[in-house]
């Protein structure tokens, strides 16, 4: 898990990325990560208050909270960043891609897995909502302000809210056109008062 590894990976997926010292000094996504790593360390020697404490702080300047008990892959991309929560118990596989305002959330006050699994290869868009013990699935999409509450398999595209599966494997299962809202049913005599004034 190489800081050379984390700034190849960010200027083969952001086209906005120039060059390699820019990524080094300009992206918060990566400070992030990189401070995860060292609180995701002392959170497992046992010094949990210490590894808050360097979250809150990472936190503080990068507008990005990564629980210190979070598992995370290699090649973790998060662009932009600003308001991404990662919960606890979450699990990021590899070579996954968030974008900002999003939440990987918990459900409930169990003390155990409440928090999203991310397989490799999973992409997030902006602002979506992957809440609970669910899994999404190797190589999906998540559209932006989509709200997941339920397992998604590998190879998907998802959207929507609550989300649904839209892309399947390549094969498109439903149609994205809006449909024209129903018809409002027409007044009758008892939706009017007719009680005088």
């Amino acid at each position: 898990m190489g800081v050379r590894e984390d700034i190849k990976a960010v200027l083969e997926r952001d086209p906005a990325a120039r060059n390699p010292v820019e990524v080094f000094l300009c992206y918060p996504g990566l400070h992030a990560v990189w401070a995860h790593r060292v609180n995701h360390r002392l959170w497992r020697m046992g010094l949990k208050t210490l590894a808050r404490l360097g979250s809150h702080i990472s936190r503080f300047w990068t507008g990005i909270e990564i629980h210190p008990a979070a598992q995370i892959g290699r090649r973790f991309f998060i662009d932009h960043g600003m308001g991404v929560v990662i919960g606890e118990t979450t699990v990021i596989g590899d070579d996954v891609t968030i974008y900002q305002h999003v939440t990987l959330g918990g459900t409930g006050k169990r003390k155990d897995k409440r928090h999203p699994t991310l397989e490799d290869g999973v992409v997030i868009g902006a602002g979506a909502k992957i809440l609970g013990n669910i899994t999404i699935g190797q190589r999906s999409q998540i559209g932006s302000g989509s709200v997941v509450v339920k397992d998604i398999p590998p190879n998907c595209t998802v959207v929507g809210i609550p989300g649904k599966i839209i892309i399947r494997d390549g094969k498109r299962l439903a149609n994205l056109e809006p449909t024209a809202p129903e018809q409002a049913a027409s007044p009758t005599p008892d939706d009017y008062s007719t009680q005088p004034p």
